[in-house]
C-alpha cells in the first residue's frame, strides 16, 4: 500500500470510492445512505463527494428485497439463489438534486408525507395512530407502514378500520399494519386499548394523537363529559398517561398532538384569570360548537408543552401540530353548514397528504457483512 501511495495510485480514478471503513447502503425506498465502520454512524451524503445519491429503476429480474430481523434490508437472486445485502442496483444510482430551499423552512403547503419521510427507514419503530381509517390519520398511518414502520390504526369503527389497512396493504403487501379498537369517547375502551397494546409486548416509539371530533350537536358521553372535550382532549390524555411507561422504555420516542390554530380564538380561564372547569365541559344551555372545539383544541396545546416538560429528560418528546388552515378533510361531517364552508374553501385549501415533522433519526449503525451470505 505504501507503494501505491508513493506512486500516486492508493485511490481509484472514481470519485465515488469509498474510503477505508466506509460502506453504501439502501433504504426500503431506494435511497442511499453510508455506514462508518470506525465511528459506528450513518450519513446521508458520500464521504467524499458530499452527494446524495437514489437508486435508479427496478429491481432486476428475479431480484426481491426482503429484511431481516435486525430490520437490514438484504436482496435474494432467485434465478443463481444467492443472498447479498449490496442491492444489485447500486450500480446505477442517480445524484439527488432536491429544487427545495435548504433552510429552515424546507416543506410547504404542497409537501406530502410520503416527501417528508423519503429516504427514512423505520423498520423496527412502532406507531400507534388514533382516528387512522381516514383523513391525515389514514395519510399518516400509510406513510410510517409503506417507510417499514409496524403501524397500528386505533380506531372507533373497526370496519372502516380493517378497510383502511387492506388499502395500505394493497400498495405494499409486506407493510406491518393492524387496526385495533380505541373509543375515546369512552375512557374504558381507552383502558383496554392501552392493557390489549402493553399485552403485545412491543415498544411505542411514536403516538400520534390524531382522532378528533368537530361541529357536534351537544351530548354527554356515558362517563359524563361534553363529546368534544373527551373525544378532542381527555381521551388522548388518558391514553397518553397509560402507555407513559412505554413511551419511556421506547426512548428515544415521540408523541404527536394534532391541534389547530383555532385554539388562538377562545380562553379557559374566568374572570380572574383562573382555571374555568365549566368551560372544558359545558351544559347544553352554554354550549357552542365551534368554541367547544377550539377550546379542545387549546387543550392539546398545553398539554403537549407539558408533556414535553415532563418527559424529555427521559428521551420521550411531544409536539403540538397544526395540519393547515381549513385542511379539507371528512371533519366537518356533522353539520351541513361546515360541510358547505369546507367545500366553498376546498381550491385553497392543502392537500389530504399531510406533511410530518422528521420524527425519527437517520437509520441507526448496525454492522453487517456486505458480503454475499447465501
Amino acid at each position: 500500500m505504501a507503494a501505491l501511495r508513493y506512486a500516486g495510485l492508493d485511490d481509484t480514478d472514481s470519485e465515488d470510492e469509498l474510503p477505508l471503513g466506509w460502506e453504501q447502503r439502501t433504504t426500503k425506498d431506494g435511497w442511499v445512505y453510508y455506514a462508518n465502520h470506525t465511528e459506528e454512524k450513518t450519513q446521508w451524503e458520500h464521504p467524499k463527494t458530499g452527494k446524495r445519491k437514489r437508486i435508479a429503476g427496478d429491481l432486476p429480474y428475479g431480484w426481491e428485497q426482503e429484511t431481516d430481523e435486525n430490520g437490514q434490508v438484504y436482496f435474494v437472486d432467485h434465478i443463481n439463489k444467492r443472498t447479498t445485502y449490496l442491492d444489485p442496483r447500486l450500480a446505477f444510482t442517480v445524484d439527488d438534486n432536491p429544487t427545495k430551499p435548504t433552510n429552515r423552512q424546507r416543506y410547504d403547503g404542497s409537501t406530502t408525507a410520503m416527501e417528508i419521510l423519503q429516504g427514512r427507514d423505520f423498520t423496527g419503530r412502532v406507531v400507534v395512530v388514533t382516528g387512522a381509517n381516514s383523513g391525515i390519520g389514514f395519510e399518516t398511518a400509510k406513510s410510517f407502514a409503506l417507510h417499514g414502520a409496524h403501524v397500528i390504526l386505533a380506531c372507533r369503527n373497526m370496519s372502516r378500520a380493517n378497510e383502511a389497512v387492506s388499502r395500505i396493504l394493497g400498495e405494499w403487501h409486506k407493510a406491518k399494519v393492524e387496526a385495533m379498537t380505541l373509543d375515546l369517547a369512552l375512557l374504558r375502551s381507552v383502558q383496554h386499548f392501552a392493557q390489549a397494546f402493553k399485552a403485545k409486548n412491543v415498544s411505542l416509539h411514536v403516538l400520534v394523537c390524531n382522532a378528533a371530533a368537530f361541529a357536534l350537536p351537544w351530548s354527554l358521553t356515558k362517563d359524563g363529559l361534553e363529546t368534544t372535550f373527551q373525544v378532542n382532549h381527555l381521551g388522548h390524555f388518558y391514553l397518553v398517561q397509560l402507555l407513559q411507561d412505554v413511551l419511556c422504555r421506547s426512548a428515544p420516542a415521540r408523541v404527536v398532538v394534532v391541534s389547530s390554530e383555532s385554539h388562538r380564538f377562545t380562553d379557559i380561564n374566568d374572570s380572574a384569570g383562573k382555571l374555568d372547569f365549566s368551560r372544558l365541559s359545558p351544559s347544553k344551555n352554554d354550549y357552542w360548537a365551534m368554541l367547544a372545539y377550539n377550546r379542545s383544541k387549546l387543550c392539546n396545546i398545553l398539554f403537549s408543552n407539558e408533556l414535553h416538560r415532563r418527559l424529555s429528560p427521559r428521551g420521550v418528546t411531544s409536539n403540538a401540530v397544526h395540519p393547515g388552515n381549513m385542511l379539507y378533510s371528512s371533519l366537518h361531517r356533522n353539520w351541513w353548514v361546515y360541510t358547505l364552508l369546507f367545500t366553498l374553501a376546498r381550491p385553497f385549501t392543502k392537500s389530504m397528504k399531510p406533511s410530518l415533522e422528521d420524527t425519527i433519526n437517520m437509520p441507526t449503525f448496525t454492522e453487517k457483512a456486505t458480503l454475499d451470505c447465501g
